[in-house]
């Protein structure tokens, strides 16, 4: 069982956290989710509704995988020096760490992303890009992986990245399992990256 580090705050993008433990809790056997926040919470999303928290920065339960949500509350918080120095320490003792959209941006200032390649929300970009100047940002990319660090595109592409993590960890047949038991059809490569082209045909008109 590897228990998953939920990392939220005020303003967090619900389907950031949500999509990847939805894919994560289809194979309750092997994961299980614990929300952490800097306070006792609960904690407001993006959308509005808020999440319980299972734990706080200054007492978190063991984690192996560390999973770090963007939204606009990110825009706030990569100035809060206490969030990103925990985010630093839980980066260094995860089995894997993962983050989605501009959850990047965190990552990058708590400096886990230095040397490495990585990507965030096409939306976002020149943003999260100015908080790491030492990251080899990759634009196209549906989420990439450098080592134990996962970074995924925009939203919804954290469920792709979690399928890649799930893939990494228990196999390619319980990743596409879970996508299954999902009804979700997945982005199979890290390249297949349709918002760094030309806006898909689905979204036009």
């Amino acid at each position: 069982m590897r228990r998953i580090g939920a990392l939220v705050f005020e303003g967090f993008e619900l389907l950031d956290l949500f999509g990847p433990l939805e894919m994560f809790g289809i194979h309750d056997e092997d994961f299980a989710p614990v929300i952490i926040a800097e306070g006792a919470g609960p904690v407001a999303s993006a959308q509005g509704p808020r999440v319980a928290v299972d734990a706080r920065l200054d007492a978190p339960p063991p984690f192996e995988i560390l999973l770090v949500p963007g939204g606009r509350g990110v825009r706030r918080e990569v100035g809060n020096a206490r969030l990103t120095g925990w985010v630093a320490e839980a980066a260094k003792r995860a089995e894997m760490v993962l983050s989605v959209c501009t959850g990047a941006a965190l990552l990058a200032r708590a400096g886990v992303l230095d040397g490495r390649r990585a990507t965030t929300n096409k939306r976002a970009f020149d943003w999260v890009v100015r908080q790491g100047p030492k990251v080899d940002w990759q634009r196209r990319a549906r989420w990439v992986e450098d080592g134990h660090v996962i970074t995924a595109s925009g939203v919804s592409a954290g469920m792709d990245m979690s399928l890649a993590a799930i893939g990494r960890l228990l196999g390619k047949e319980a990743a596409r399992d879970a996508a299954r038991q999902a009804e979700y059809l997945p982005h199979c490569s890290p390249e297949d990256d349709p918002f760094a082209r030309a806006e898909p045909a689905a979204l036009r008109g």
